[in-house]
């Protein structure tokens, strides 16, 4: 079966830009789909082509005229998920393809997809189960026994059963095909380092429940980690691409199995920049793993601190402190492992509020301070908490730069004092 795997493109928009002529805040960065690798690799036995709508835009139809996909598979975060509905009917008016919607979107607010257009949703990690799909359509078979797999009825609301996510979801004998963006893969660039950028996963999902977080419905809340010896395959795969992504939401989750891939790197002679995703009470409790990654390899950690007050971090459920982030800091510039740190700014901030905020940033020297918008995604504790609050239902503006809930401040001044911070902060910014 030809089956076509589609990562829409940068289709997010931007209050600040449209209102205020304010275009310093949106930030694009173009990393390949990984998603879309991982699933190629489980799909064996069809004919596959990754379209990557970022890299090249407009292309679309001239690929489903090429190709003729009989399955079309779509990823899809928040800020894109309309685009995929648009783009799906686009595909059944052009070629008729069954259309399957996948990605985080689909696993936190499935019925968003529930739509004409749309014929499947995959919800959660789709590599077991969209290769159960595949082979049930060309074999003609049912497909409502598929786990994690919601057959759509417009008008009536999605029955399937969910998926028990476990280590034969991950299908780690099945590589990412990366070889299906080669032609893609000077557009995957880190243009803070000038260098090619590749991507690798070794873990999914995270042991917290952080309440702004969607990361929890792709593994229904577990934490799954990929054997040494495929993460170490993956890398190989990447040849001569020298940063590593580790695109994981945490990954040091598991102490004991980040430790043993530091010392497999290391055994093997790998000599890569690593670039991963960390909490700070992981970095105080185990500074000896930060120094062992180091040695491995380790150039730049992502940090969600989020923000500088304790009842600020209780109430997003982030399990840390400003203290333990305040250690976190002393001891990863020690190591000299360059800090990436995330924060995320409140609509009910003040001007005092941002300038706390510039003084926290500068004084601690986070060398590249990341500012997002607090945003309540469909699926998420947050958004069942805040949704009343919300005045801007359309999704092309959740990307994480626009305020969707009213501001304390007027909504211009907001804007500028958050892209005044970002201005600042990214002036010296280094990875």
């Amino acid at each position: 079966m030809r089956i076509l795997l589609i990562n829409p493109p940068n289709c997010g928009k931007s209050i600040p830009e449209e209102r205020y002529g304010i275009d310093s805040i949106r930030q694009i960065f173009r990393g390949e789909p990984l998603a879309l690798e991982v699933l190629a690799g489980n799909l064996t036995g069809h004919e596959l082509r990754i379209l990557d709508l970022k890299a090249e835009p407009d292309t679309l139809q001239q690929a489903l005229g090429e190709f003729r996909p009989e399955l079309a598979v779509f990823t899809a975060v928040t800020c894109e998920a309309n685009t995929v509905l648009r783009l799906a009917a686009e595909v059944k008016e052009s070629c008729g393809a069954r259309v399957v919607a996948g990605g985080i979107h689909a696993s936190c607010d499935p019925e968003f997809f529930n739509k004409p257009g749309v014929d499947y949703v995959v919800v959660g990690l789709g590599k077991g189960s969209l290769a159960e799909l595949a082979a049930a359509i060309e074999a003609g078979e049912p497909t409502g026994a598929i786990a994690g797999i919601a057959a759509t009825r417009p008008g009536e609301r999605l029955a399937f059963a969910p998926r028990l996510f476990g280590a034969a979801d991950l299908a780690e004998q099945a590589a990412p095909r990366y070889d299906l963006v080669a032609g893609y893969r000077d557009n995957y660039t880190l243009s803070s380092v000038g260098s090619q950028l590749g991507l690798v996963v070794s873990a999914f999902g995270c042991p917290y429940s952080c309440s702004f977080c969607c990361i929890g419905s792709q593994t229904g809340g577990r934490y799954l980690t990929q054997s040494i010896g495929s993460v170490l395959r993956d890398i190989r795969l990447l040849g001569e691409v020298p940063v590593i992504r580790l695109v994981d939401a945490n990954t040091f989750g598991n102490i004991g199995h980040a430790r043993l891939l530091a010392e497999s790197i290391v055994a093997a002679g790998i000599k890569k920049h690593f670039i991963a995703d960390v909490r700070s009470d992981t970095v105080v409790r185990y500074p000896s793993l930060m120094r062992q990654w180091k040695e491995a390899g380790l150039r730049s950690v992502v940090i969600g601190f989020e923000e500088i007050a304790d009842g600020d971090l209780f109430w997003l459920n982030k399990e840390s402190s400003v203290a333990v982030n305040d250690e976190a800091i002393g001891i990863l510039h020690d190591l000299g492992i360059t800090i990436v740190g995330d924060f995320i700014v409140s609509p009910d901030y003040d001007e005092a509020r941002f300038d706390a905020l510039e003084r926290y940033v500068t004084g601690r020297r986070i060398e590249l301070p990341i500012l997002t918008v607090l945003t309540p995604l469909p699926g998420t504790p947050l958004y069942a908490e805040m949704e009343e609050r919300i005045t801007i239902r359309d999704l092309d503006y959740y990307t994480l730069t626009n305020a969707v809930m009213p501001t304390r401040l007027g909504e211009e001044r907001f804007y500028r004092q958050y892209a005044r911070l970002m201005k600042s902060f990214h002036a010296s910014a280094k990875l």
